[in-house]
């Protein structure tokens, strides 16, 4: 008798477990996410694997011409 219990209550546990598992997947999958919209302060993150050249006028009266030049036809420079 108590084995029969044990299972029962396992077996019912499994199953609240299983359905309220299931549920917050299905609300989070389906959530609309709210439209939240920052200010854009006029900068842009640059997206990965593509250069942009520093154009500081403090930054570009130390770079040398070869630098410059590299950086101007959009490669990574690769002298100093």
């Amino acid at each position: 008798m108590r084995r029969r219990t044990a299972l029962a209550v396992t077996t019912a546990g499994l199953l609240g477990g299983a359905f309220a598992g299931g549920f917050i997947v299905t609300q989070a999958a389906t959530a609309t996410p709210s439209a939240t919209t920052s200010p854009s302060t006029g900068t842009t993150t640059p997206t990965a694997g593509s250069f942009h050249s520093n154009e500081n006028a403090t930054h570009e009266a130390g770079e040398s011409a070869a630098r410059e030049a590299q950086e101007n036809a959009g490669q990574v420079p690769t002298v100093p």
